[in-house]
């Protein structure tokens, strides 16, 4: 039997050619890297720790996946700042976010019920079972909730491109890092948000409608109104 193994590329023998060679590299990076630039660049002075946000009426917690039912650790530490900040009266409604498109996985509801165990009352909390992205969220949290300000929690390593986003989304944001321990999971975020910035980029000047929009929800309106 003949097996022929795949060729080597060939480099560029001449160094014009390698010189060509060289710039299209960097090219490349540079490219690459513009979008967790604009991150950075667009959410300079937008994002702080929970002592330090501002009196706002609405927070914003982003899902980040259940583990048998319950709020993963990366999530019970985002409601847990939510909470914080409630019971510092640094906010009045807690709006979370997050995946319930299957019947056996409803994020929200999980987390509804996190937050009224420590604290926060169940008229305070406003369900969005359509966040299934964080540009997604960030839309239905303008379009359909009403929010125009809003202080935004997530982990550190996502916290930017949640900024990012709500922003563009017209939400005027801060955003609350939450800290977590550097393990596996928390370098699996750091690489994915490499290359998750680019989609953010695109999402932010083509503005693609959210996957599932529908009909305005007076939710968030009513609990302010209440919290008064």
């Amino acid at each position: 039997m003949d097996i022929r193994l795949p060729r080597r590329p060939r480099l560029p023998r001449t160094r014009a050619g390698q010189r060509r060679l060289v710039q299209a590299v960097m090219a490349a990076c540079v490219l690459a890297l513009l979008p967790a630039t604009w991150l950075y660049l667009s959410t300079a002075g937008r994002l702080g720790t929970t002592a330090g946000a501002p009196r706002t009426g609405v927070a914003v917690v982003f899902g980040a996946g259940l583990w048998d039912g319950e709020p993963s650790p990366y999530l019970a530490h985002r409601l847990d700042a939510a909470a914080t900040l409630y019971r510092e009266g640094r906010i009045e409604v807690v709006l979370v976010t997050g995946d319930n498109s299957r019947e056996d996985y409803d994020e929200p509801d999980a987390m509804r019920t996190y937050l009224t165990r420590h604290g926060v009352p169940a008229s305070r909390i406003v369900s969005d079972y359509a966040g299934f992205d964080t540009w997604d969220s960030c839309v239905r949290a303008r379009k359909i909730f009403g929010v125009d300000r809003a202080v935004l929690i997530s982990q550190d390593f996502h916290i930017r491109r949640a900024v990012a986003l709500c922003e563009a989304a017209g939400v005027e944001s801060y955003g609350v890092g939450v800290a977590a321990k550097h393990d596996v999971t928390w370098y699996y975020g750091g690489v994915r948000e490499i290359f998750a910035a680019g989609k953010a980029a695109l999402d932010a000047v083509f503005e693609p409608d959210p996957r599932f929009l529908g009909p305005k929800e007076p939710g968030v309106t009513r609990a302010l109104a209440g919290a008064h």
